[in-house]
This record gives structure tokens, C-alpha cells and sequence, in this order.
């Protein structure tokens, strides 16, 4: 399994969809010490060895209600994001969106930072919901992975830094200082990031981006590529094209990886059978969920649950 890192949700085991729980709940969980149990509110940041250090077991497929940062300073991480696994090394970051599926274990060896925050951070007093809107890295579309150059690194660095010395003398109570500290390593971030699409035109790339937080936001209940032609008020075959050109995957793909990313955290975070899966998803019929789930992965939601098990 993927290595990844902190998420502020939990499950609920009767439910058909995935409920959010706070870090004091996640940390009783997976990282049952003291120390870990004062990771609450909307803000944290600590090196990502002390973390790592308290980890009991893996956390599988999970989401979280915050977003989170993960600086590798020396050594390796292996994370699974939404449908993707990622290894970074030194000077690298893996970002988690608010929203995003993602997974993780012990065993990494490494150093860096973690950081996780709210949005509640971004458009306090020194933010705005502009500036949160213009960091691209943290919509559930946007691309995870960060490769500073070795200039905007050692900025990045020193802001991790200053923000751990911050936190771990005076926790949250200077918001004022820990605001402006995070705006400014996610504005260094901002200027290392690569968009997933290319740069050109960018009234179609505007569109993919709505395409996707659409997808992401009503996958459940709209299937067809035509709901979504409609709610961007252009023709499918248009919205085809565009998808295509600047993805290499089609609309449709787009839409059952949404679902089956939803489906493998359901088979492994709660005991729901494949038939009540299939029905929280918005599908119908069991049968055409396994055969779609195995399209994608491979194997039955069965086995994946049994693999998952092992």
C-alpha cells in the first residue's frame, strides 16, 4: 500500500457514504499517543518524522476535509492520490487536496514537513477567497505533485521552518503570524506549480477544470456525458473533443474514475455489501458495478476488498 499522509476524517461503518471526523478522532485511530491528540483544530505543521514515528497501522483509501502538504527534505514517499501512486524524494512535495481520495503506511524513511490547514486559513484576515481560488494545487482537479527548483526549494524550506518553530512554541495562538507565513510558502508553491493541462488557450482549459469539479461534485447522480454538456451549455460531442484533446482521456473515463475512486473507499472503509455500493454510487444494477470495477482495477470489488484484508 501507498505511503501518504495526515487526513482529518473518519467513517461511519452503517453509512453508504464516507463521513468526515476531526484530527483528535483520526489520531486515536491510526496514531494513539498523547502528543498526536493535540493535532487539533484548523492548522497544524511538525517534521514529517514525528509523525511518521507514531503511525500504528495503515490508513487505507480515506478523505479528508482539509488540505495537506507534504515536503520531502531527505529520502523517499510512496503516496496514492485519487487515482494515481506517486514517489517523491528530496525537495519534492505531494499536495492533498481538501475532498481527495488518498491512502498511506508505515515504513517510509525520510525527512521533510508536514502541514495540514483549512480553508479557514486562506481567507482569514491577511487572505481572501480570491487568493484561494487562485491556488490551483489545491482544487481536487489540480496537479499533486510540486518540483521546485533548487531557489524556490530553499524558500519553501526556510518557510517550513519558520512555520514549525512558530507552531510548536505557541500552537494557535498567533494566527497572525502562522496567516501570512502559509500564504507565502503557497505562494512559493504556486510558483513551482505545473498545470496537468497545457498552457494555450484558455478558454478550453477553463472548461476542462469546471468539467472535472463537476464531475467530482455530481458523480453520483449524473452518468452521461450529455448531463454535463448541458450544465456547460455546450454539445457533447464538443465537450468530447475538448476533454480528449487536453486529457487524453475521454469524458466518459473521466466520470467512471470519479465513480470507482468513490467505490474503493466504500469497499474498504465500511462493511456495505457490493449490492449497497453499487446502489450509494447511483448504480443500479450490481452486476454492471463489477464488471465496471474490474474494467479499472482489474479484479471484483470482492477481491479488492479481500486483497485489501491480506
Amino acid at each position: 500500500m501507498p505511503v501518504a499522509i495526515f487526513v482529518g476524517a473518519c467513517f461511519n461503518m452503517s453509512s453508504t457514504r464516507i463521513n468526515t471526523y476531526d484530527p483528535l478522532a483520526f489520531t486515536s485511530r491510526f496514531m494513539p499517543v498523547e502528543e498526536m491528540k493535540a493535532l487539533a483544530g484548523n492548522f497544524f505543521v511538525l517534521p514529517v518524522e514525528d509523525m511518521y514515528k507514531h503511525l500504528a497501522r495503515p490508513v487505507p483509501a480515506i478523505r479528508a476535509t482539509s488540505h495537506s502538504l507534504l515536503y520531502i527534505t531527505e529520502g523517499e514517499a510512496n503516496m496514492g492520490v485519487g487515482n494515481n501512486n506517486y514517489t517523491i524524494g528530496t525537495n519534492q512535495m505531494l499536495v492533498v487536496a481538501a475532498g481527495q481520495v488518498f491512502s498511506f503506511a508505515p515504513g517510509d524513511i525520510n525527512k521533510g514537513y508536514i502541514c495540514n490547514f483549512n480553508d479557514s486559513l486562506l481567507t482569514g484576515k491577511f487572505g481572501s477567497a480570491e487568493l484561494l481560488h487562485s491556488f490551483e494545487f489545491l482544487k481536487i482537479w489540480g496537479n499533486p505533485l510540486i518540483k521546485p527548483d533548487a531557489e524556490t526549494g530553499r524558500y519553501i524550506y526556510q518557510l517550513f521552518k519558520r512555520l514549525v518553530a512558530e507552531y510548536s512554541k505557541n500552537k494557535l495562538s498567533n494566527i497572525d503570524v502562522l496567516q501570512p507565513y502559509l500564504l507565502s510558502l503557497l505562494t512559493e508553491i504556486n510558483r513551482a506549480y505545473t498545470p496537468l493541462l497545457t498552457q494555450g488557450n484558455t478558454r478550453p482549459n477553463s472548461l476542462v477544470n469546471k468539467f472535472k469539479e463537476l464531475v467530482f461534485t455530481y458523480f453520483r447522480t449524473h452518468k452521461l456525458v450529455t448531463d454535463y454538456a448541458a450544465m456547460l451549455h455546450i454539445s457533447a460531442n464538443h465537450l468530447n473533443k475538448i476533454i480528449r484533446n487536453a486529457t487524453q482521456k475521454s469524458p466518459s473515463v473521466w466520470i467512471d474514475e470519479a465513480i470507482i475512486a468513490e467505490a474503493r473507499v466504500l469497499l474498504i472503509q465500511t462493511t456495505l455489501s457490493i449490492s449497497e455500493i453499487a446502489h450509494s454510487i447511483g448504480l443500479d444494477d450490481p452486476s454492471y458495478f463489477t464488471r465496471l470495477f474490474k474494467r479499472y482495477e482489474g479484479v471484483t470489488p470482492s477481491a479488492y476488498r479481500a486483497i485489501d484484508k491480506c
